[in-house]
């Protein structure tokens, strides 16, 4: 998938200045490492949020009421 968005960027590149496809190559390859470099982040990411609204979600449903108030802080009684 990187690799595809990576040749994607380079070729869009190449054909805006239409100069030699190194360029296109090089930013091609910066934009691919990029992406394998945040890709891992956004996904432990959304995974956290998704466990934490499942959690939410459960505790909501066994207890009837939300565990975090309005400020956005957990209720301790």
């Amino acid at each position: 998938m990187a690799n595809l968005i990576g040749a994607l960027v380079g070729a869009a590149i190449d054909r805006g200045d239409g100069d030699s496809g190194i360029k296109g190559a090089i930013m091609g390859t910066v934009a691919e490492k990029a992406i394998r470099a945040v890709l891992p982040l956004v996904g432990t990411y959304a995974l956290g949020w998704a466990v934490q609204y499942g959690i939410r979600k459960g505790w909501h449903a066994i207890t009837g009421s939300d565990p975090v108030d309005d400020g956005g802080r957990l209720r301790t009684a």
